[in-house]
């Protein structure tokens, strides 16, 4: 009798326990399913708006930088350009302080102080990498800077396989060697181009492999965090274009402004800019870098093809830049690099296509890992699969 009851008591009690599992699956369901919602993809015009605006953005940066070089307020020891530059990405960091309406982007835990040091470190790197860029952009000019720049992709990929020890297939490779063959070819351009057009393209390449070295420690402390939870994408953003835009402005406070007449006023008068053209040119720097970073996570999300247009858009981008420099600069002020030329050409195309080999390499990874993890919802997981950090670059900044 006694027997009979306890043997009743168990079936009760493994009966409540089915319940209870079941009641968790249908909520993980659920939330499955909510999460889906919020991520309705966007109307296909948008995307290509917000796309070109991306690409566009980034074709101004460094015709913007030709004009701060021309307008005499471009000199490399003051940095006054990198000041906007960084201050346009920062207005992003106000989004934390609204909630996100998609429960995947809902934090649980605030990341350790170790973390948010790390986030620091790295922007102190990545300050000193762009304002190599950017410097080495007014002395090389803006073609040579884009061809050279669009190789921040590769060098993302070759750090990764460094220090994240991914592998790459061998179309993969084959895009790496052909960018770096462009490479060489643009290095010997610049060498016949004068002394300063090579020390500004050496800037950019040094600058091109530190940025990228960003985007592989950023990777590092935004996914697989042995410090506690991870950093998110705004987070990581914020704090890092925060840093690098209370460095500058110390910069200014202590070097620029004491040397402020000679090495910008003196230079403005000698090419006849006012005060106002020289703030339309540093606002237009801010806002371009602005839009260049608020488009750039958006389209690499949403825009057809991934990787690949991603690599498409880097090509595209350099091609914009060459035509545009030898249509509206060449001849106006500069000297030849701002003009076409034969071997710019073939560097271009050697470089931009490089580029695109390697994102189509990349595509065919991450559609062989996604066929290896199928999706399985009965068990309430989505999508176990890690996309790694973008190129962001392009973030110009931190973006």
């Amino acid at each position: 009798m006694l027997s009979d009851v306890r043997r009743r008591t168990q079936g009760q009690q493994h009966n409540i326990k089915n319940i209870n599992n079941m009641t968790i699956r249908r909520s993980q369901i659920a939330n499955n399913v909510s999460a889906a919602k919020c991520e309705m993809k966007p109307d296909i015009k948008t995307v290509l708006l917000i796309g070109g605006t991306y690409v566009l953005s980034g074709v101004l940066q460094p015709i913007l930088m030709a004009l701060a070089e021309n307008a005499g307020i471009a000199d490399p020891t003051c940095q006054l350009y990198m000041f906007p530059y960084y201050f346009g990405p920062f207005l992003l960091s106000f989004t934390l302080c609204f909630p996100s309406k998609n429960p995947k982007n809902a934090t649980t835990a605030s990341p350790s102080f170790r973390t948010c040091f790390k986030a620091v470190i790295i922007a102190i790197f990545d300050l000193a990498s762009q304002s190599m860029n950017y410097s080495g952009a007014a002395m090389a000019g803006p073609t040579l800077f884009a061809i050279i720049y669009s190789s921040v992709t590769v060098w993302t990929a070759v750090l990764s396989l460094i220090i994240l020890k991914r592998q790459m297939i061998c179309i993969q490779w084959l895009g790496v060697v052909t960018v770096f063959g462009g490479l060489v070819i643009t290095g010997l351009d610049s060498v016949a181009l004068g002394p300063k057009v090579f020390h500004g393209s050496c800037l950019v390449l040094f600058g091109s492999a530190m940025h990228a070295l960003t985007y592989v420690l950023s990777e590092s402390i935004m996914t697989s965090n042995k410090d506690g939870p991870a950093l998110s994408i705004v987070l990581n953003c914020s704090i890092q274009t925060f840093v690098a835009m209370i460095l500058n402005l110390t910069w200014q406070l202590t070097y620029t402004r004491k040397h402020f007449n000679e090495l910008i006023l003196v230079p403005m008068q000698e090419r006849n800019t006012t005060p106002l053209m020289a703030f339309y040119i540093l606002g237009a720097i801010g806002l371009a870098n602005l839009v260049h970073a608020s488009t750039f996570f958006y389209t690499l999300k949403h825009f057809p093809g991934g990787s690949t247009s991603a690599g498409v858009g880097k090509g595209l981008q350099a091609v914009l830049v060459f035509v545009a420099t030898s249509a509206l600069i060449c001849g106006r002020f500069g000297g030849p690099e701002m003009c076409f030329s034969i071997v710019k050409l073939i560097s271009l195309v050697t470089v931009g296509g490089g580029v695109i080999i390697f994102a189509r390499g990349t595509e065919q990874v991450h559609k062989t890992e996604v066929s290896r993890k199928p999706q399985n919802i009965m068990h309430g997981s989505v999508n176990t699969k890690y996309d790694s950090i973008p190129n962001r670059d392009d973030v110009g900044a931190v973006v």
